[in-house]
């Protein structure tokens, strides 16, 4: 018995000191608040979930066959680590044609395996520790934990709902130091849903100009507007080639799981992002790059057709809230509703931890994406219109439960 006690005891101090292994940015890093609190849903029956940022749309059949096409004809090995040619001027054209933003397909335009590696090698071929990045909050929570990864400075810029939650002139000159170097934006925002308009953009330029920044312009949810067209940043006069455009098929073409994204930028930064590309995945793999592809070439009807019933979605999700009474801004872009909670006099993890648990519908604590996120609650509408209803009904009678006491 005292030796097996000896033994677990041994076991236990050998795996403790495997941590001693992982370098301190390792062990410093915070698990994701939205996995973590999703951990929670998995063991639920019956939960209507309004937490993932994922189409419920299946990809296009003829994208899928796309791909399915490439694999019966062996088209199964590397291709050009930047992606494939015909691929890469299909980007070019789209984003000429749609946003007015005009890049050499030759080297200005590199394919990703998803938006998030576009964003991710940006920062890693732009930091030098100790570079302060400057980042409008809430937003998409892995900004801040790659910027660390990379050796530099989160500095985050808190946005507000009276505001539409835009990116204020004055809140970013507050934000800036002699340290500042790159601005991360994006619009339409994930979490809130807020959009930036041709004039809103005019005075962030200036400043961008005046303190010498880079942008990396996350603009994965552009096809998703209502209302307005969205203005890519890039696109302002004198920006393109301070910023880099980061964008993908996930969100517009439902092809989350596909991980196929891309960037745009200078030839001199793209270089270097390319370099450390090689080095690490390659090249995207190329069914993917097929299936993107068609969608650009052929998937323009069931991009709108998906956006229009986004649009019904947000429309009905609104006006559910502010009939419960909760605030809540009117997203003119993605595909989430970001109400404030704080009438209820909860913290944003103890409306949600409730939510799920008498309510059985999962949704995400807005302070997980930072800034301004207390007191709200993201709420994705890509999911049915009868989940959405029945979501509404679940949360405004968990709403009315709360505020009686």
């Amino acid at each position: 018995m005292i030796k097996e006690e000896e033994r677990q005891k041994s076991e236990q101090q050998q795996l403790r000191s495997m941590k001693d292994y992982l370098s301190p940015l390792a062990r410093g890093l915070k698990p994701s608040g939205i996995r973590r609190f999703f951990d929670l849903v998995s063991s639920r029956k019956d939960v209507i979930t309004l937490g993932v940022g994922e189409p419920d749309f299946i990809t296009p059949w003829h994208v899928r066959e796309a791909a399915v096409y490439a694999l019966e004809i062996g088209k199964t090995q590397y291709t050009s680590n930047a992606g494939m040619p015909e691929l890469r001027e299909a980007i070019a054209e789209y984003l000429d044609g749609s946003f007015a933003v005009n890049y050499n397909p030759a080297d200005e335009v590199l394919v990703t395996v998803g938006g998030s590696e576009a964003i991710d090698l940006a920062l890693r071929a732009l930091i030098t520790p100790g570079d302060e990045i400057l980042i409008p909050e809430p937003c998409y929570i892995s900004y801040s934990p790659i910027t660390a990864l990379s050796g530099g400075v989160a500095v985050g810029i808190e946005t507000f709902a009276k505001d539409q939650f835009k990116l204020k002139a004055e809140s970013l000159r507050a934000a800036i130091t002699p340290k500042s170097k790159v601005l991360i934006l994006c619009y339409p925002s994930n979490p809130t849903g807020g959009i930036m308009s041709y004039e809103d953009w005019l005075p962030i330029t200036k400043l961008v100009e005046e303190h010498n920044l880079i942008v990396i312009s996350d603009e994965i949810y552009a096809e998703l507007t209502y209302g307005s067209n969205h203005v890519s940043f890039a696109a302002m006069p004198g920006m393109k080639d301070r910023t880099i455009l980061v964008s993908g098929f996930s969100k517009a073409f439902a092809m989350t799981g596909w991980r196929m994204g891309y960037a745009c930028g200078h030839s001199d930064i793209l270089s270097a992002m390319l370099k450390i590309h090689q080095y690490t995945v390659m090249c995207a793999p190329i069914m993917g790059q097929y299936a993107a592809l068609e969608a650009l070439r052929n998937g323009m009807e069931e991009k709108d057709r998906m956006v229009e019933a986004y649009n019904q979605r947000r429309r009905l999700v609104v006006k559910g809230f502010r009939d419960i009474g909760l605030d809540c801004h009117e997203p003119e872009g993605a595909f989430y509703a970001f109400p404030s909670i704080a009438s209820t006099g909860l913290t944003s993890e103890q409306f949600a931890e409730r939510l799920l648990e008498e309510a059985n519908v999962a949704a995400v604590p807005g302070n997980v994406f930072g800034l301004g996120g207390e007191g709200h609650l993201r709420c994705s509408y890509a999911t049915s219109v009868s989940q959405l209803s029945e979501a509404m009904d679940r949360i405004g009678k968990f709403v009315h439960k709360v505020k009686q006491g």
